[in-house]
């Protein structure tokens, strides 16, 4: 028998009602769901002006270390990091059990780094991400369905995991230091990135230079999602963010410029500038933290999609760029038609359906894949987790 809706269900003990989400976190999923969306469409299209209209993996970052320190203001460290780690690595082991399978069944093995041994070694990042997980440069995909540059692209988001992780061994440090010097514990990764780019400072592994590269370019966003809890930013007057915030934008941007931005080479290989711009965007945006008692009428209808994107965040990083190969593979057969070559080709050429038929197939990832979130967390895993269940009331025991 189906649960009444709440308009419908009589009244319940409070024990009974599931207790509405913190009204601010309601502003951060908005947030985290802009920047879901936004990596998607830039991983699509390439276009370089989108990681300046919103720096999402800086805003994700941030948000990350957010609850971070939220939990570790309630637990001990060693069961907050366990718990993070729990929820992090399932999807990630779900992700290399498909996609490992499916590079050794067309031919990728042992030696395809020069030594089997290094081959197996390297297989272990796929179980705990430290470095990044190995993949397989070209492979023969599957003719008219996924091309032969998905193994490669499967792996253009674990370096995010690998920071993710690194961020999470090192958020009680980070934590203790921040209740010490927070000024100066938020600015030491962008000192860092400075050193690191001008060269003061090397290292002198190549798997280690891009895990201390990321912490540079990103550890201040997640260090001031961290402050933003501990109340730092409370601390300050009113007027200092909005005041120094664009100053320290421009100076990124500016950096940027000098420094050859353009479509190809954009703020993610310009270290420097996307540690400027994305600290000062993530600063402005935990300044202006809008507290809402409801949605805004204008986003009521977005609820659903919010809560969807929020709680298959994991999921959807990591199977999007599969979905975005396996679109345009599919896409681009329709050019075998020769009526729609001749007649529509700017449809042909168009990245816009390629990007409905990417959600697409991110909604099958959703439901064939998205239910290791449920389990990581300890929950009962759901197809479609949107939120409605949650609005209303729980069915009684």
């Amino acid at each position: 028998m189906s649960t009444p809706p709440i308009t419908q269900a009589p009244a319940q003990p409070a024990e009974e009602q599931t207790p509405p989400a913190p009204v601010r976190d309601r502003y951060f999923d908005l947030l985290r769901a802009i920047a879901l969306f936004r990596v998607v469409l830039y991983h699509l299209t390439g276009w370089a002006w989108l990681p300046v209209v919103f720096p999402s993996l800086g805003v994700m970052f941030a948000l990350a270390g957010h609850l971070m320190a939220r939990s570790l203001g309630k637990r001990p460290p060693l069961k907050v990091v366990r718990a993070r780690l729990r929820r992090l690595l399932p999807p990630l082991w779900l992700l290399g059990a498909v996609g490992v399978t499916g590079m050794v069944v067309q031919g990728w093995g042992p030696d395809s780094e020069g030594h089997p041994g290094w081959w197996w070694l390297h297989l272990m990042y796929w179980i705990l991400p430290l470095s990044e997980p190995p993949g397989a440069a070209d492979l023969p995909g599957i003719q008219g369905v996924l091309g032969g540059d998905w193994a490669f692209e499967l792996a253009v988001p674990l370096w995010y995991i690998r920071a993710y992780l690194w961020f999470v061994l090192l958020s009680p440090l980070l934590l203790k230091a921040l209740r010490a010097l927070p000024w100066a514990t938020i600015l030491a990764p962008v000192v860092l990135c400075a050193a690191l780019e001008f060269g003061r400072v090397t290292v002198i592994s190549p798997r280690l230079d891009s895990a201390v590269l990321d912490f540079a370019t990103f550890g201040a966003c997640w260090i001031l999602g961290m402050a933003h809890q501990e109340g730092v930013l409370r601390r300050i007057p009113r007027y200092a963010v909005p005041s120094v915030a664009p100053a320290v934008a421009l100076l990124g941007l500016w950096y940027a410029m000098t420094h050859g931005f353009r479509a190809g080479h954009d703020l993610d290989d310009i270290p420097l500038g996307q540690a400027l711009w994305s600290l000062a965007t993530v600063l402005l945006l935990l300044h202006l933290s809008a507290s809402w008692s409801e949605w805004p009428r204008r986003l009521r209808r977005w609820d659903g999609l919010i809560s969807l994107l929020n709680s298959r965040a994991v999921t959807i990083y990591l199977w999007h760029t599969v979905c975005i190969v396996a679109a345009a593979t599919m896409w681009d057969r329709l050019w075998g038609f020769e009526a729609l070559e001749l007649h529509v080709p700017w449809l042909l050429e168009s990245s816009w359906p390629v990007l409905g038929l990417t959600w697409i197939l991110v909604a099958g990832c959703i439901v064939c894949f998205g239910w290791a979130e449920d389990m990581a967390a300890g929950r009962r895993p759901r197809l479609w987790p949107n939120g409605t269940r949650r609005r209303g009331y729980r069915r009684k025991p």
